[in-house]
């Protein structure tokens, strides 16, 4: 391998180590859980997306251990050659019952759904309009396809209906709004009501990204388009947050849309189908989450204990009712010293910084848990106050 091009890696590392954004990851020795083992120290758990506290729920465990023992291990082919078991197409009808939609086709992970929804559907005639703040495989999955790209600033509906407005003058047969039900960094909702309204105003789609919503938004969890009492044309989601944790990830909708996917989808055609025991897992999680009101309820008080107790010591926050709670520092350095300090003191986030987040945006997102207690929200509560105090983020 050429010697310059090492240099060249090297010397990138280098940088971005100088700049404060390099990311470095921790060996979990325990189960996911409010509580983890890291090497030889216990610490509370502030930055999973473990929601409701499933990823280590007795049900889920023994619904896997089961369906190995009866359906194998793997499945070593993708789903059209002889990937697709009795399991698949039960969670498949299962998540669209659940989600009010026709049908729905599992991936490997959200991100490729994301990354398979946009190119078999919309061709060079059409349009994509999407939120500045979507996700990366949102961005990803439309730069695949050959629609025409139109972009609005977060939320900002003046500037949806501009974009609109443009893809009906340049002459789009068919024009899909994407954005994320919840916009991840940032904790905030997006505002669904107005968008459904401008879509059926100018004969456009709707599709969701309910990664951080699903299971806990919304009435039995079904997301943030039940949150708002409004339908999404087309729903993406995940079995990799509040349902269980593990990884999956699916797309929902009216049954054409779905056919033609398992039929032109690259992620479902080229990658192996999902294992057995995560597709039972999902199944019992969504028996779970339909029934598990009291979850909801412990994790909203939560976040509204664990929001107020941050804002009186001092912090700044970005406003909003969602489990994720962004700590704005503004500077890597500081995330990264106040993270590592945090550890230190017991408890486990992480930092964000650019790319995840834009330049002089940096954070610790922390985010709430059904299944943690208020000990632990008032430990780690002045866990903060004294790192905050110690790396000077507080006066």
């Amino acid at each position: 391998m050429s010697t310059a091009f090492l240099d060249d890696i090297r010397a990138t590392l280098q940088q971005i180590e100088a700049d404060g954004l390099l990311k470095r990851e921790r060996a979990i020795l325990s189960p996911q859980s409010t509580r983890v083992q890291v090497g030889e120290r216990e610490v509370i758990n502030l930055c999973a997306n473990n929601y409701l506290g499933l990823a280590d729920h007795p049900a889920l465990v023994r619904a896997a251990t089961q369906a190995m023992e009866s359906h194998g291990f793997g499945m070593a082919s993708v789903r059209f050659i002889c990937g697709t078991q009795d399991l698949h197409r039960a969670l498949e009808t299962r998540l669209a019952q659940y989600l009010g939609a026709e049908d729905s086709i599992l991936f490997a992970a959200c991100f490729d759904a994301n990354g398979a929804l946009f190119e078999p559907l919309l061709g060079p005639e059409d349009a994509v309009v999407s939120d500045a703040l979507n996700h990366a495989s949102i961005i990803d999955g439309i730069r695949l396809c050959k629609a025409r790209r139109y972009r609005y600033a977060n939320a900002d509906m003046d500037a949806l209906e501009a974009q609109l407005k443009a893809a009906r003058a340049d002459g789009a047969r068919h024009i899909m709004i994407a954005t994320d039900g919840v916009f991840s960094m940032d904790g905030y909702l997006a505002p669904l009501p107005e968008i459904r309204a401008l879509a059926n105003q100018y004969d456009a789609l709707l599709m969701v990204d309910d990664c951080h919503a699903t299971g806990f938004m919304g009435p039995q969890g079904r997301g943030t388009p039940a949150h708002f009492g409004l339908r999404a044309d087309i729903l993406t989601g995940t079995l990799g947050k509040a349902l269980g944790g593990a990884l999956g990830g699916y797309i929902a909708g009216p049954q054409p849309v779905i056919d033609l996917l398992r039929q032109r989808a690259r992620p479902y055609l080229f990658s192996n189908a999902l294992p057995p025991s995560i597709v039972a897992a999902g199944l019992a999680a969504i028996d779970l989450v339909e029934q598990a009101d009291d979850l909801r309820a412990h994790l909203f008080d939560n976040a509204a204990h664990w929001r107020a107790g941050l804002a009186a010591a001092g912090f700044e926050l970005l406003p909003g009712e969602h489990p994720i709670i962004p700590v704005m520092l503004h500077d890597a350095h500081k995330a990264q010293a106040m993270a590592a300090r945090l550890f230190e003191l017991g408890v486990y986030v992480s930092g964000f910084f650019f790319p995840v987040v834009p330049k002089g945006q940096a954070r610790i997102r922390t985010q709430m848990n059904a299944a943690l207690g208020r000990t632990e929200l008032d430990q780690a509560l002045a866990a903060f106050e004294q790192a905050g105090r110690e790396t000077r983020v507080l006066a």
